[in-house]
């Protein structure tokens, strides 16, 4: 809510305490004492009150990076620039984070992703090269531990457990993640009671369900061999069909094929996977246009019975969570606090993306799941569909009005010297001076 950049100390200055000892809002997160996990536990609760019974609770994970420059912050360290072109990579120093984030859908088939919980996966600084054996070794196994596989699936399973606590063991997880975490790592540890969709290596190797199992011996896990995703996309005696999804603010028709069921290597060949590839949309950039594509999308889901509606949609939902993720960077600023200790790295990030989840159910409990709230000062020149969700910044500009109005809207300004009778009011402001700020604020 804050001007300029979004640091503790800006957090100090819009709150008109510069001047007062501000030791205690350093200590509020370097001595740990905000709990995140149960501010998002209690956002996940409510927004699972807005669900039905029986529907499940469609999350998303990924991660993302808060650029540093500072060289004594905790767990910052060089890592590949995302932005950078794919014939060049740079490097950056930075933080790197992981979120998960929940779906509410909003009865049209779109729905808003609400962050529910927020880590750092931070590894260990790396030893100097006159480290000792005994200390290489320690490097590796916390190396190991603190891997982003790993601190994913651990908190998937820490989801899982939140929910069973709170009286939603019945209720299924459905966690949509990208091809980072289509691996070993995190498909044997998916949790009970809890569903995987992720994208899928285009040359993954799949089995068909063994026909019969021998007499003797060991069980068998695979069968014989499936055609891979590609091979599946090129494959011509293969029927296509037709499946409508949201996405992008309107209805799409995507032409898929599926495979099911199948067992892959990379968990084991413990449970059987569906499997499904996504014809690529044609776009024109201009009306008239050139027809372009885009490429083909391959995913996985190890539930073989999830419908392919519910599989494609909840898919298509994911993308969300990168519009989360714009907007704690651009808007709200997630990661310039100028903090160096690991609690303060943690929880400075973690309370910026609290109170943006706080403010997007704040915003479905006050004007609805597809509301917003008054356009009608918006200028000439912004055309925007009114069916359209808020955006971040309607919803900050509206919590700024309601907070700072009545003090920008005085009676009269006796306060200023004039050269009229004392008994005589000044002259009025012709404009709205909240009108005026807000709207150079937008």
């Amino acid at each position: 809510m804050g001007f300029g950049r979004r640091t503790i100390t800006g957090l100090i200055r819009t709150q008109n305490r510069q001047q007062q000892d501000w030791t205690a809002d350093y200590r509020f997160y370097s001595q740990d004492r905000f709990d995140d996990q149960a501010v998002f536990d209690l956002v996940r609760q409510i927004l699972e009150v807005q669900l039905e019974r029986t529907q499940p609770l469609v999350v998303a994970m990924d991660d993302s990076l808060l650029r540093k420059t500072g060289r004594k912050i905790h767990g910052v360290r060089y890592v590949r620039d995302p932005l950078s072109p794919p014939f060049h990579v740079n490097l950056v120093r930075g933080l790197r984070v992981l979120q998960v984030s929940a779906a509410l859908p909003d009865g049209s088939g779109a729905a808003r992703m609400v962050p529910v919980d927020f880590q750092h996966a931070v590894l260990p600084p790396k030893p100097s090269r006159k480290a000792s054996a005994q200390e290489l070794e320690t490097y590796k196994l916390q190396r190991a531990q603190r891997n982003l596989n790993k601190v994913g699936a651990e908190r998937l399973q820490w989801l899982r457990q939140q929910m069973d606590r709170s009286g939603s063991a019945q209720r299924r997880l459905i966690a949509c993640v990208d091809g980072r975490f289509t691996n070993s790592t995190v498909f044997e540890a998916v949790p009970e009671r809890t569903v995987l969709i992720g994208r899928l290596r285009k040359d993954t190797v799949l089995y068909f369900l063994p026909q019969a199992q021998p007499e003797r011996g060991r069980k068998r896990k695979y069968g014989a061999l499936a055609p891979t995703p590609e091979q599946l996309l090129q494959d011509e005696a293969t029927a296509w069909e037709t499946v409508c999804g949201q996405a992008c603010g309107r209805k799409h028709e995507f032409k898929i094929k599926r495979l099911k069921p199948v067992v892959m290597r990379m968990n084991g060949g413990a449970m059987p996977v569906q499997v499904m590839v996504i014809k690529p949309l044609g776009y024109r950039l201009t009306l008239g246009g050139k027809l372009f594509y885009r490429q083909p999308a391959f995913l996985v889901c190890t539930d073989p019975e999830l419908p392919v509606e519910e599989f494609l949609q909840d898919f298509l939902w994911r993308w969300d969570i990168e519009v989360n993720f714009r907007d704690e960077k651009t808007i709200l600023k997630i990661g310039q606090a100028q903090v160096r200790v690991e609690n303060s790295t943690q929880n400075a990030p973690a309370l910026g993306v609290a109170a943006y989840a706080l403010l997007q159910l704040a915003a479905t409990q006050t004007y609805g799941k597809r509301g917003a709230p008054d356009r009608q000062h918006q200028p000439k020149w912004y055309r925007r569909d009114p069916q359209k969700r808020a955006t971040t910044n309607e919803l900050i500009n509206q919590l700024r009005i309601e907070l700072w109005a009545s003090a920008l809207q005085p009676g009269h300004f006796s306060d200023f010297m004039t050269g009229t009778s004392s008994t005589q009011k000044s002259q009025k402001c012709e404009f709205n001076p909240a009108a005026a700020l807000f709207s150079c604020l937008a």
